[in-house]
């Protein structure tokens, strides 16, 4: 069975910084594109930053480059996003999400909350 699970999610005053992490079990998660989608109140779900299968490349939404990092560990099955200097508008559920896209298969974790605010 399938699981991606978030965690690292908090409160946190602004200019601050929070870790997430998505763990994932069930499918080979060494052949997934992975990414991290973000849902704020009243907001359409926006992708927030994504990494190859392989880790060897990143792209990020132009709000948060420069300040949120993603990375994966293919030998734990784990997913990471670093986030620094949050701003009070990084305020959302977090959603990791993997997919396949040749095999159209995707997954979605149950999402973490941040909230920055002082």
């Amino acid at each position: 069975q399938v699981h991606l699970v978030e965690s690292g999610g908090g409160s946190v005053q602004p200019g601050g910084s929070l870790r997430l992490s998505c763990a994932a079990s069930g499918f080979t998660f060494s052949r997934f594109a992975m990414s991290w989608y973000r849902q704020a109140p009243g907001k359409e779900r926006e992708l927030v930053a994504v990494i190859t299968s392989t880790g060897g490349s990143t792209n990020y939404a132009d709000s948060v480059k420069g300040r949120f990092t993603i990375s994966r560990d293919n030998a734990k099955n784990t997913m990471y996003l670093q986030m620094n200097s949050l701003k009070p508008e990084d305020t959302a559920v977090y959603y990791c999400r993997a997919d396949r896209s040749s095999l159209y298969i995707e997954y979605w974790g149950q999402g973490t909350q941040v909230t920055v605010s002082s």
